[in-house]
């Protein structure tokens, strides 16, 4: 019987065309290569070949500050290892610096957290007054007014109204205006007396920050 040829793998047709070449894989990027091909489309800022301006004006302490045309300030960067961040698009013609784009982000992200944190440190104190509040007692929260502004807190006073006693929201009005005058040099008014529901308020602000 006769036996049958094996076959290790596909054979190349006779005549055909050659294989062609596997790709070569990509050279790694060097650490202080710039990143102007991989931008991402929710990047904040334009960087580098991105920048559609002809011509850029350069600001920062590590550049001789003034107005370059962008192949110019490109190759400032590149030999700078760093990147070309345009940080005002709308000015002409646009404002760029020459820094690390991921340092400039975390830069960006700390600056604006910290700013997050301070307004977050704004608190407001609340005093409230009756529509007949007497000598003993207003003075009594004028003081306390007095130390929360001194410290850096907000004041909110407001003047409560009590079934019929809505009736004397003039009176509470009038009540809240002396309250603002008597701490003119302590605070100065946010929002003048208005009536919300049942109360009437009052927003006054620290003249000066509270010391550190």
């Amino acid at each position: 019987m006769e036996k049958k040829p094996q076959f290790t793998g596909p054979r190349r047709p006779a005549g055909g065309a050659p294989r062609p070449p596997r790709p070569a894989a990509p050279a790694p990027q060097s650490k202080g290569a710039r990143k102007g091909n991989d931008r991402n489309s929710k990047d904040p800022y334009v960087i580098n070949e991105h920048i559609r301006a002809k011509e850029v004006r350069l600001v920062g302490d590590n550049v001789e500050q003034g107005i370059y045309p962008l192949e110019k300030a490109l190759r400032i960067a590149e030999k700078m290892e760093l990147d070309l961040i345009e940080i005002s698009p709308n000015a002409e013609p646009p404002v760029c610096r020459i820094l690390d784009y991921q340092k400039f982000l975390y830069q960006q992200k700390k600056r604006q957290k910290e700013q997050k944190q301070k307004a977050a440190k704004v608190v407001v104190k609340e005093i409230r007054f009756g529509p007949q509040t007497d000598d003993h007692d207003y003075n009594f929260k004028l003081k306390h007014a007095i130390g929360f502004l001194k410290e850096g807190s907000k004041v909110k006073a407001y003047v409560f109204f009590r079934g019929r006693s809505i009736l004397f929201k003039e009176q509470g009005e009038v009540l809240l205006l002396r309250f603002a005058n008597d701490l003119e040099e302590y605070g100065k008014v946010e929002m003048m007396p208005v009536l919300e529901g049942k109360r009437m308020i009052i927003m006054l602000s620290p003249l000066k920050a509270a010391p550190k």
